[in-house]
């Protein structure tokens, strides 16, 4: 269903206390410098009764943002020239918006369109405004409203953000005493270099288009039976996840669909990109409460593009077991080896005339994005929006746990060639597009 979204109000939102002198100057970190200037993007969805009140509901979400802005004061405050962040208390944005009256709550998230659910977020996501995070309230008149929230990925990951969605919600409720505050110690491990010049964000620039396809639980298990070739951890054979297994299967199945694109006697280049998160991969562990962008990726360069899923799977663990404490040294030293790699890989297959293709994945899997509770229950359903990367994969969790909704995100003819594959829409139980 087309969705309508107006803007009924716009306010700013201030830290409810300010913010101490000796904490005004947030330095980014290394990691931080290392991420292009987008929002990372959630929509909450809660139907509601009718003995809820929007006014109060509405009072309730800006007083609980006031309040834990006092804690993530880096976000009420603006980045200066990419480096630091002036925790000035300039606060955030804070939205009020009325959907069509012909849109139900229910029709928005049945089957939903990914470019009609960014019509709830406050922001698009590229390019970033002067704002670290906003919020927009979107009223549905038959009943239910929906929670955009934006966090600039300059700031924090996708684990930053949802804690820090946690904690929100907390305050709300009056809990937030039963919470760790955030930590921020990632400049302090990663340092900024000044030398550093690689700027992500003209990846996310090539016009792209979005669709959501759902891969049901008995599916899942499917492809990880099939692509089960008892890859070793620490000497012992271990059973594919179901993220490494999904990577695995929407690999294969792009590179049969779109094998077409590329001429016979030109030079291939294939990588898989899967990040993971580095918190409990350094020495002392960090919780995960620790605030900013403390992940990094596992490149896998696939020499032929048509490897088993089994093959993917143990190169996609291989690629990420090598994220260890010895590279992570030579991170802080302002040192990625396996981006330059794959820069390097990259650029060798071009100036040979080839032909370069990679696939990123993220994954919001097993992530508490359910407990999102303001005090009025847990959210219907959560979702993402249509994304703004190119080649970019994003999981999420069905609301059950059990299922996983895939948001892919390719050039118009490459989806379109994805969605005609046999094998690729056997496994999906439902689609909806951009």
């Amino acid at each position: 269903m087309k969705v309508e979204v107006e803007l009924i109000s716009k306010e700013i939102v201030k830290p409810s206390s300010p913010t101490p002198n000796h904490l005004r100057h947030y330095q980014l970190s290394f990691l931080d410098q290392l991420c292009p200037n987008t929002y990372n993007p959630l929509v909450f969805f809660y139907e509601l009764n009718n003995h809820h009140d929007i006014r109060e509901i509405s009072n309730k979400i800006k007083k609980s943002l006031s309040e834990v802005l006092t804690l993530y004061y880096p976000l009420a405050g603006r980045v200066k020239n990419d480096r630091f962040v002036d925790c000035n208390d300039e606060g955030v944005s804070y939205t009020v918006a009325r959907v069509n009256s012909t849109c139900h709550l229910s029709d928005a998230i049945k089957n939903p369109l990914p470019s009609e659910l960014s019509k709830f977020l406050p922001f698009e996501l590229l390019p970033t405004t002067e704002f670290a995070l906003g919020v927009q309230l979107n009223i549905f008149e038959h009943g239910g409203i929906a929670i955009g929230l934006c966090i600039s990925h300059k700031l924090g990951d996708a684990l930053s953000c949802v804690v820090f969605a946690k904690t929100w919600v907390a305050v709300a409720r009056g809990e937030a005493n039963q919470l760790a505050h955030p930590e921020f110690v990632s400049a302090t491990l990663f340092p900024f270099k000044d030398d550093h010049v690689f700027d992500p964000t003209p990846m996310a620039t090539k016009k792209t288009i979005t669709k959501r396809f759902v891969f049901d639980a008995s599916t899942i298990e499917a492809i990880r039976l099939d692509y089960n070739c008892k890859a070793h951890i620490d000497d012992q054979p271990k059973r594919p996840s179901r993220v490494e297994a999904l990577s695995a299967f929407i690999w294969n199945r792009f590179v049969a669909a779109t094998k077409d694109e590329y001429l016979a006697e030109c030079e291939r280049g294939y990588t898989v990109v899967h990040p993971a998160n580095l918190r409990p991969r350094l020495i002392p562990p960090l919780p995960d409460h620790s605030f900013g962008n403390l992940a990094r990726c596992g490149v896998v360069i696939l020499r032929s593009g048509e490897e088993k899923g089994c093959e993917v799977v143990k190169l996609i663990r291989e690629g990420i077991r090598k994220l260890d404490m010895d590279y992570l040294r030579k991170v802080q030293q302002g040192e990625d080896e396996y981006m330059d790699l794959l820069l390097n890989y990259s650029k060798e297959i071009t100036m040979k005339g080839g032909q370069y293709f990679t696939l990123c994945f993220t994954s919001l899997c097993r992530f508490p994005l359910y407990d999102t509770d303001f005090g009025w229950g847990q959210p219907t359903w959560v979702s993402s929006a249509a994304l703004c990367f190119g080649n970019f994969v994003a999981f999420m969790d069905t609301k059950t746990g059990n299922g996983i909704e895939a948001y892919i995100s390719l050039k118009e003819e490459q989806m379109a060639k994805l969605e005609a594959d046999g094998d690729f829409l056997k496994a999906v139980s439902l689609v909806a597009a951009s």
